[in-house]
C-alpha cells in the first residue's frame, strides 16, 4: 500500500508548468479547480492575447498549453501555428466548448495533441498526463533516430576509410611483392640459367631444369597475387580491365562468359574505375562458388552520366535467408564499396532463375578529384 501511494503521489513532485490561453477568467479558474481535484500538482498561467503568448513561449517551459478555440480577434490554431517556430515545442491541447466534430477532427489533423469539451472537465488531468507522456515518447523517439542517423553516418565513414585503406594495403603488398620477391626471383632465374649454361653434369642439370621449373610457378604466382592485389590491368581502361577477368573466370571455371560494353568512357576516375572492379571480381568468385550456373552476361556502359555494371548468372540464385544473412558480408561489403563512390549496389534473384548484381554510380564531373587514389 505504501508503494502505491508513492506512485500516485510521484506526479505531484514534479508540477505541471500550464500555459492556458484563455479569455474567460470563469473558465480559467474551472481549469484550476478541475486540476486541483485531480490531486495533480501544477502551475497554471493564463493569457488573453496573441502578444502575450508569443512572449511567454519564448521565455518560459511550459509542459503543455491548453487552448480555447475561439478568442477575440483569432483562434487557437493561430497560437499553434506560433508555437510550430519553437524548439522542443510542448503538447498543444483544444480546450473549447462545441467547436464541432469536423473542426476538432482537422486540428488534431494539423499536428494538435488533443481536443477536450469544457463539459468533460473532469477528464483533463487525465488528457493532459496522456498528452505529455506521448510527447515525451516523441521526443525520446526523434533523438533516437537523430542519434542513430549520426550511427550509420560514422559507420559509412568508418566503411570508406577502410575500404580505401585497404586499396592502400593491397597497392603497398603489391609494390613490396614485385619489387623484393620479384626482383630475388628473377636474379634467382638469371644464376640458374648461368649455372644450367655451365654445367656438363646431368645430375646437375635435372636439378636446375626442376628449380627452373619451381621459380618458374614461383614467378607466375607473385604475378598473380600482384594483380589480385594491385589491378595493374586498370592501366588499360576499364573495359580491358572487366574483359581480362571475364576471360579469366571462363578459362578456371568454363563457364560461357559474355561481355557487353555500351559507350565505354575510359576517363573514369580511378576510384571509379576500382569499385567496378573490384565489383566484377567480387560477384565472378560468388558465382563460381555458389551459382552452378552456365552462363554469364556483364553488361557496363556509362550512358546518361550514370556508369552501370551488370553481372548476370542463370544459376539457382539467391534466396532472401541467405542475402540477410548476419554473416552475408560479400553483398554488404560490395555494397558500402558502391558508397566510397556516391553509388550504390541492386541485387535481384529468383530461384533457379538466377542472380543480377547491377552497380549505379553516378558520374558527376568533380567525382574523379573527391577519393583518394590508390594505384
Amino acid at each position: 500500500m505504501i508503494a502505491l501511494i508513492m506512485l500516485q503521489d510521484t506526479p505531484e513532485t514534479h508540477p505541471w508548468q500550464i500555459l492556458h490561453l484563455e479569455d474567460s477568467a470563469i473558465d480559467h479558474e474551472l481549469v484550476r479547480m478541475a486540476l486541483t481535484k485531480s490531486a495533480q500538482c501544477h502551475e497554471l498561467v493564463r493569457v488573453e492575447t496573441l502578444h502575450e503568448f508569443e512572449h511567454l513561449i519564448r521565455t518560459l517551459n511550459f509542459d503543455v498549453i491548453l487552448a480555447d478555440y475561439r478568442l477575440p480577434g483569432f483562434n487557437a490554431l493561430d497560437a499553434w501555428s506560433i508555437l510550430q517556430s519553437q524548439p522542443n515545442a510542448p503538447p498543444f491541447i483544444l480546450l473549447s466548448g462545441a467547436i464541432g466534430e469536423p473542426a476538432a477532427v482537422a486540428a488534431i489533423k494539423m499536428g494538435v495533441s488533443d481536443y477536450l469539451s469544457k463539459d468533460d472537465m473532469g477528464k483533463l488531468a487525465q488528457v493532459i498526463r496522456r498528452a505529455i507522456e506521448l510527447h515525451s515518447i516523441r521526443r525520446a523517439k526523434d533523438a533516437a533516430d537523430i542519434e542513430l542517423a549520426l550511427s550509420e553516418k560514422r559507420l559509412a565513414d568508418f566503411a570508406e576509410h577502410l575500404q580505401m585503406t585497404i586499396e592502400q594495403e593491397r597497392a603497398a603488398i603489391a609494390r613490396e611483392i614485385h619489387d623484393d620477391i620479384g626482383g630475388a626471383l628473377a636474379a634467382v632465374k638469371f644464376d640458374l640459367s648461368w649455372i644450367g649454361r655451365h654445367t656438363c653434369d646431368p645430375a646437375t642439370t635435372e636439378h636446375v631444369s626442376a628449380a627452373s621449373d619451381m621459380l618458374q610457378h614461383a614467378l607466375e604466382a607473385s604475378q598473380r597475387i600482384m594483380t589480385n592485389l594491385r589491378p595493374a590491368i586498370l592501366d588499360q581502361g576499364l573495359a580491358a580491365a572487366v574483359q581480362w577477368l571475364a576471360e579469366g573466370f571462363a578459362k578456371r571455371t568454363g563457364i560461357e562468359t559474355t561481355v557487353h560494353a555500351f559507350n565505354n568512357n575510359e576517363t573514369l576516375s580511378k576510384a571509379v574505375q576500382l569499385v567496378a572492379y573490384r565489383t566484377a571480381q567480387e560477384a565472378l568468385t560468388n558465382i563460381a562458388k555458389y551459382a552452378e550456373c552456365k552462363q554469364v552476361v556483364i553488361d557496363f556502359s556509362d550512358a546518361d552520366k550514370v556508369l552501370t555494371l551488370e553481372i548476370k548468372d542463370n544459376g539457382k540464385g539467391i534466396s532472401p535467408t541467405e542475402l540477410s544473412k548476419p554473416k552475408a558480408f560479400g553483398i554488404r561489403g560490395l555494397r558500402e564499396r558502391a558508397k566510397t563512390v556516391g553509388g550504390w549496389l541492386d541485387v535481384s534473384s529468383s530461384l533457379n532463375k538466377g542472380t543480377s548484381i547491377i552497380l549505379s554510380v553516378p558520374l558527376q564531373p568533380a567525382m574523379a578529384d573527391t577519393k583518394q587514389e590508390v594505384f
